[in-house]
C-alpha cells in the first residue's frame, strides 16, 4: 500500500465510540465495538492483538498505536488518540 487506506480513521472512531460514554472500557467492549464497526482483517488483528484487561483511553490509544507501529501500519490506517 503506498498511501493511506479508505480506513484510514476507523480506528480513532472506534476509540471515539468507545469512550462516549465510559472512562474505562474492557477488551471485551472494544472487541464488540469493533465487530459492530465491522472492521477490515488487518484492523481486527489490532484490535485481537489487546491483552486481556480494562482500559482508561490513553492505555488502549498506546496500545493500538503500538501495535499499528509494529506492523508498520500507522500512516496506512492512522495513528488514535
Amino acid at each position: 500500500m503506498n498511501g493511506p487506506s479508505e480506513e484510514f480513521g476507523t480506528l480513532q472512531r472506534l476509540v471515539d465510540a468507545l469512550y462516549r460514554e465510559k472512562k474505562r472500557v474492557t477488551r471485551l467492549d472494544v472487541i464488540l465495538m469493533a465487530e459492530t464497526f465491522d472492521l477490515i482483517d488487518d484492523l481486527m488483528e489490532i484490535v485481537l492483538l489487546l491483552p486481556p484487561g480494562s482500559y482508561y483511553r490513553q492505555r488502549l490509544c498506546d496500545q493500538f498505536n503500538s501495535a499499528l507501529s509494529g506492523h508498520g501500519w500507522g500512516f496506512v490506517y492512522g495513528t488514535v488518540e
